[in-house]
């Protein structure tokens, strides 16, 4: 078995977008032949990042696309790995294959599977979830988190303001203290990994450079006060290249199972249908409660599972 990256030469790039996106588990994204080429055009998709699978006859027997920013040096996750159904060993492929990609790019980006919310009531999905499971685990992306994929469209309206909370922009001092404080004790399993391995404040600044990093602005950055100017928590609009995008959001603390998240929620939510929003998207682990009824309360819903499959050291 050959493993080796796509070339720019256009007939290998056509049999990148060529390769059937079929079976039980799609990509992130539907992923048909016109998408593959307006990511390549967008620098999110490229020939380095796109690799195939070979058998001794030169026949492509599995695909898999790594997707960044435009401006990532390298890609920043997995968004499709396939394998051809007459594949005796799809596992032993697929983990040849991911780590053949690990090696050249010098990283282990998480593996993003997008699954239906019954996932686990279909046999063929089970299935299939599992060689790319134990292949993401034999290639080093050994650290899973379950979470719920929501959206909001304007058909489920906005809240107005309540006035339990004052929204106003901070200092990053100010954002890098609230960061820190909405980590203790958080619920998301990718803070509590984090945080095994570093102190609070270089997480916080880890999370602060990713936002910045992402397609929103600072400027849409809000703290939140109770009327008496008691930090109360945070709100983070943002964007992917796609959509608008909930981003980061959370209470401290002290001021937790009050109601207030619903408050925070419903800022963001305004801000992004104020500037035209017709779609805002959201995850949150499965095991986050309060935070997914956050998001069913202000009428976010779930359009899928994603199965997020990462190193244990996240490099």
């Amino acid at each position: 078995m050959r493993f080796r990256p796509a070339t720019a030469d256009p007939a290998d790039l056509d049999r990148a977008a060529a390769y059937p996106a079929d079976g039980p588990v799609p990509p992130v994204a539907a992923l048909t032949a016109d998408r593959f080429r307006e990511e390549l055009a967008g620098n999110r998709f490229r020939p380095e990042w796109t690799w195939f699978a070979e058998d001794e006859d030169g026949r492509v027997v599995a695909r898999a696309l790594w997707w960044g920013r435009a401006d990532s040096e390298r890609p920043v996750a997995l968004d499709c790995l396939q394998v051809r159904a007459d594949v005796a060993d799809p596992t032993g492929v697929a983990a040849g294959l991911l780590a053949a990609g690990h090696e050249a790019f010098g990283t282990h980006p998480g593996y993003n599977v997008s699954l239906p919310r019954d996932w686990r009531s279909d046999p063929a999905v089970v299935e299939a979830v599992a060689w790319r499971r134990e292949a993401a685990s034999r290639a080093g992306l050994t650290r899973e988190i379950e979470r719920l994929r929501y959206e909001w469209t304007p058909a489920a309206g906005t809240a107005e303001p309540t006035g339990k909370l004052v929204f106003r922009e901070g200092t990053d001092e100010e954002f890098l203290d609230a960061f820190v404080r909405l980590s203790r004790g958080s619920l998301d399993l990718a803070t509590r990994h984090e945080l095994a391995t570093m102190s609070e404040e270089e997480l916080a600044r880890e999370d602060m450079a990713f936002y910045r990093d992402c397609p929103g602005e600072r400027s849409w950055w809000r703290l939140a006060h109770l009327p008496d100017g008691t930090l109360a928590g945070l709100a983070i609009p943002s964007a992917t290249p796609y959509h608008r995008n909930v981003g980061y959001l959370g209470v401290v603390p002290e001021q937790r199972g009050q109601g207030l998240i619903d408050e925070v929620l419903a800022e963001i939510t305004r801000f992004h249908a104020g500037e035209g929003a017709e779609r805002i998207t959201a995850t949150t682990d499965t095991v986050n409660v309060p935070m997914a009824a956050a998001f069913d309360r202000a009428g976010y819903e779930v359009t899928e599972i994603r199965l997020v499959l990462e190193h244990p050291t996240g490099a």
